[in-house]
């Protein structure tokens, strides 16, 4: 199995604080912010950044669809982890500064990808379609916090 990682960004018009209290709003904001590949969104425990237990499924593919149930961490300022307690999946967060009134937004996610010609595959064209889901992803978070 080889690691299988997609990472995007964006630079958004608000503080990196305004920034990244919306995406630590589990119960709240975060809800608003993903698109129709998103489903069964249900914050279990917490709801506000470090401990929150929050589950979705993802729909990656006409065909793939992932159950996600992720434990979200703040390991330094600025940062969430989310670990899937379903599969191999970490989504890495991170928000620092772009100068002033703007923020640089990093989504990095990694799993163990499948072997064989799947697993070829799967590391050639997965890493797209999940940037474009988190483009999405971010457009959204622009439109909410840029208000």
């Amino acid at each position: 199995m080889a690691q299988v990682e997609a990472t995007t960004e964006r630079v958004i018009a608000a503080d990196a604080e305004a920034v990244f209290d919306a995406l630590a709003d589990y119960s709240g904001t975060r809800a608003k912010l993903l698109p129709e590949h998103f489903s069964e969104y249900e914050v279990r425990e917490g709801g506000d950044g470090e401990g929150t237990l929050v589950h979705w499924k993802l729909q990656a593919t006409s065909k793939r669809v992932r159950d996600c149930l992720l434990e979200v961490s703040e390991p330094t300022d600025g940062e969430l982890v989310e670990k899937d307690r379903n599969s191999s999946m970490v989504t890495t967060w991170r928000v620092t500064p772009a100068g002033e009134g703007k923020s640089r937004v990093v989504i990095s996610t990694a799993w163990n990808g499948a072997g064989g010609i799947g697993g070829f595959f799967e590391k050639a064209f997965a890493p797209k379609g999940l940037a474009r889901i988190y483009d999405a992803v971010l457009a959204k978070l622009a439109t909410e916090v840029e208000k």
